[in-house]
Formats: structure tokens, sequence, C-alpha cells
């Protein structure tokens, strides 16, 4: 009997504790990926800042970016991650950078082309970093995206401009009445309208309430056939990709160093009536093979 009623008495005291015991809570999956550290690995910045969805991206993903860029922006991410800077900051330096990078064109010789190449790359690596720095932090926005295409835009419009100045042998002489400014000039609109082409079909689609155009290559497929032959031989000898800040300024700086070797501008105005030529190409080639496509099809 008295065995019975200190087991009883035992069982209510761990009742007792059990009851009053807090238990610790285990954090869910979703409350771990919410809470980041502020100070991440590059382990961990390339894990949640650079899914198969980005780097796998069509056209959204530019070459260098896949080549070489993606392996080394998240060093940047990390250290900007440190700062209070914004993803927006990120990308104001991008537009700045991109700026420089055009203007540089414009300084005569190797120097000239040596800057505008150095600053090209560093545009494209603030462009990886800024998008990685939002993803890290959960802070993409529109405006983000809006500045991002404010960046392209205003490169890719003035380097063109730039390297008729190039061509025309700015500053000295009579640049201003040089047929290589004007050339620059219808280059720049060019590329401009080639590059507004694609972001008038999302303007499109958003106005008719379509869904957002998937990044895929058989969305951009032509539905004649006649173009799809002429796309499948650009694959051989891609001009029409020749107008990113990038591929620009790498060329600008390979014509810089033949106009060394040869001491003259020949080389940069060769490249800049290649380029023109390639534009006047790709422009209507651009607009038949989206209205072919299905991009515009609901």
């Amino acid at each position: 009997m008295r065995r019975t009623i200190v087991v009883a008495r035992a069982s209510r005291a761990l009742l007792g504790t059990l009851a009053t015991y807090s238990y610790p809570r285990h954090r869910s999956v979703r409350t771990f990926m919410t809470d980041r550290p502020a100070r991440p690995t590059v382990s961990q910045i390339r894990q949640v800042c650079q899914p198969p969805s980005i780097r796998g991206r069509r056209n959204a993903e530019h070459w260098v970016a896949d080549a070489y860029q993606r392996n080394i922006s998240p060093y940047l991410t990390r250290l900007l991650l440190r700062t209070s800077i914004t993803a927006n900051g990120v990308t104001w330096l991008m537009i700045a950078t991109g700026t420089l990078a055009a203007l540089a064109i414009a300084i005569p010789g190797l120097v000239g082309g040596v800057l505008a190449m150095l600053l090209g790359q560093m545009q494209m690596l603030w462009d990886c970093s800024d998008g990685e720095v939002a993803r890290w932090r959960k802070t993409s926005s529109p405006k983000g995206v809006f500045l991002d295409r404010i960046g392209h835009y205003t490169t890719e419009t003035l380097i063109p401009i730039t390297l008729g100045l190039r061509a025309a042998g700015f500053p000295h002489g009579a640049w201003v009445h040089s047929s290589w400014t004007l050339i620059g000039l219808v280059l720049s609109i060019l590329v401009l309208y080639n590059k507004a082409l694609n972001d008038m079909v999302h303007a499109s689609r958003a106005h008719n309430e379509m869904p957002k155009l998937q990044d895929r290559a058989e969305v951009a497929v032509p539905a004649s056939s006649g173009l799809r032959k002429v796309r499948s031989a650009a694959r051989f000898f891609p001009f029409h990709r020749s107008f990113h800040s990038v591929e620009m300024t790498i060329m600008v700086f390979v014509f810089a160093v033949l106009d060394a070797v040869a001491g003259s501008l020949t080389p940069t105005r060769i490249l800049l009536g290649a380029l023109t030529c390639f534009a006047i190409i790709t422009v209507p080639g651009h607009l038949a093979a989206i209205l072919s496509s299905s991009k515009l099809k609901s």
C-alpha cells in the first residue's frame, strides 16, 4: 500500500514537471529561409541568389555572366551586403559605370579603348550584384527593373555616339562636320530601336493582360520557314548580338589596338561602318522575327 502511494506521488510530480516544462521551438524551413544572416558566405549567396531560374535564362542572362561574371559576383555581393547600400543603389553604380565606359571611348588612343573595356566589364559585374543583393534581402521591385533598363539603354545608346566621335578624330580636327559623327548617331538610333523592340513585346502583352513571356528558346522561333533558316544561319555569325555594351566595349578595345598598330583610325572606322551595316540588317530582321513568333500570341 505504501509503495503504491509513493509511486502515485512520483507520477504526479513527473506529470507536473512535464506540464510546466517549456520545450524549445524548432524553426521551420520557412522561418530559416526568412532569417538570413547579415553577413552570408559566398556559398550561401550562390544558393539563394543564383538559382537555376536565374542561371538558366536564355536571353536575360548574358554570356559573360554565365562564363565568368557569376563566379565573381558573389564576392562583390558579400562586400555590398555588409554595407547599407540598397539594391537600387548598386544599380545606380551600374548606370554610372556604364556611362563612364561609353564616355571613355571618346578618349583618343589605346587608353580610351582599355578604359572602355574595363568599365564595361565592371558595369556587368554591378549588374549581376544588384540582383543578388535584391534577392538576398528580398527587396526586388519594379523600380529596380526600371533603373536596370535605364542603365542599359543609356550605355548602349551612348557607345555608338562616342564611337562615332572617336572615328571622327575627336577632339582634334573637324570632327563636328565629319560623316563619321553622323554615322555614329545613326547607329545609336538603330541600337536604341532594336533594344526597344524587346520591351515593346512585354508592354504589348501587359496591355492585353497576357501572362509574362517565358524565357524559352521555342517562344522566339519564327513561324516562317524562311526566317527560321536565316535565324539558324545567324548562329554561325551572330552579328545581331553585337549591340550589347559588353560586346561593343570589347570590340572598341580590340580595334583600338589595331589603330595603334596601323597608326591611323582606319580600323575603328571599319568597325563603325560594319556595326552600322549589321544594325541595318538586324532591326528589320528582329521586327519580322517577333511578328512571326508566338511572342504576341495568347
